[in-house]
């Protein structure tokens, strides 16, 4: 059974940063592309970020320039870094993961992926 364990998350204040990791058991890490979503209050959950297999990434729009997606297959983590946090970046923030064959194939749509876990919150505020 695949499971998907989020840390890192906290209070922060604007133009601060933060690291969230994405811890993978059950399954080999290495066969998965992990993307980072949030979902602030009243709200849908969005897309932030996505890293392939091979640890190419895709960034949302509002994130571009902000944060940084690495991937440790030996530690089976996902790290998203973000720097320069506004107030509006406050929200849940989850990583899941998904199968793929292709070492480059990056997925952006959450509707797209299998597993997820339960969340960290991240609070932008002074």
């Amino acid at each position: 059974q695949v499971q998907l364990l989020e840390s890192g998350g906290g209070l922060v204040q604007p133009g601060g940063s933060l690291r969230l990791f994405c811890r993978m058991s059950g399954r080999t890490f290495s066969n998965y592309v992990i993307g980072w979503f949030r979902q602030a209050p009243g709200k849908e959950r969005e897309f932030v970020a996505t890293i392939s297999r091979s640890g190419g990434s895709v960034y949302a729009d509002s994130m571009k320039g902000r944060c940084i997606s690495s991937r440790d297959n030996a530690e089976a983590t996902a790290t998203l870094q973000m720097i320069n946090l506004k107030p509006e970046d406050t929200a849940v923030y989850y990583c899941a993961g998904v199968t793929a064959t292709s070492p480059n194939l990056v997925r952006t749509n959450l509707d797209e992926y299998e597993y997820w876990g339960q969340g960290t919150q991240v609070t932008v505020s002074s």
